[in-house]
């Protein structure tokens, strides 16, 4: 037998094989009883999970999605984190680099103007700061007129004499 036979041999083996179970795997698929069990088989399996979600809620431990929510959101607020870190670092520099020019600029005698400049910035900063704190700051607004309750001065009852 040459090696080309052999392919032919075995290429023909293996689709025999592959249509066999190809039929074997429809005709079991036809059959009510298999798919009654395989149907039953997932019901069974989605009743498990929900159980399984009722008894963790009944002993207050958080379920796989409660915990993959948490994963979501803690990812979200690192990566939150890390860009406020990259803006600090980056205010930083420019903080160092006026500095480094307000110092230099002062010991050549000229640094008047670059120091007027730095404060006009510094105020700026300060009142956008302060703007923003007022709001982070602020309590609940204001509730409309038609919600009030209603304020009922108290009167104390008469006191009588039992005597």
């Amino acid at each position: 037998m040459t090696e080309d036979e052999a392919g032919t041999m075995r290429d023909r083996l293996t689709r025999q094989g592959e249509d066999a179970l190809g039929k074997l795997a429809q005709e079991l698929l036809e059959n009510s009883l298999v798919s009654g069990a395989i149907a039953r088989a997932f019901d069974a399996r989605e009743k498990a999970t929900q159980a399984q979600a009722a008894a963790m809620g009944a002993l207050n431990l958080p379920s796989a999605v409660d915990i993959e929510r948490l994963t979501r959101r803690l990812r979200s607020v690192s990566q939150r984190l890390e860009g406020i870190e990259d803006a600090v670092d980056r205010l930083d520099r420019r903080l160092e680099a006026m500095h480094l020019e307000t110092t230099t600029a002062g010991r050549s005698g000229g640094g008047d103007e670059r120091l007027a400049a730095i404060e006009r910035q510094l105020g700026k900063l300060v009142g956008e700061l302060s703007h923003v704190a007022s709001h982070l700051d602020a309590g609940p607004p204001a509730m409309p007129r038609e919600q009030e309750r209603l304020q009922v001065e108290h009167v104390d009852a008469p006191r009588g004499d039992a005597a």
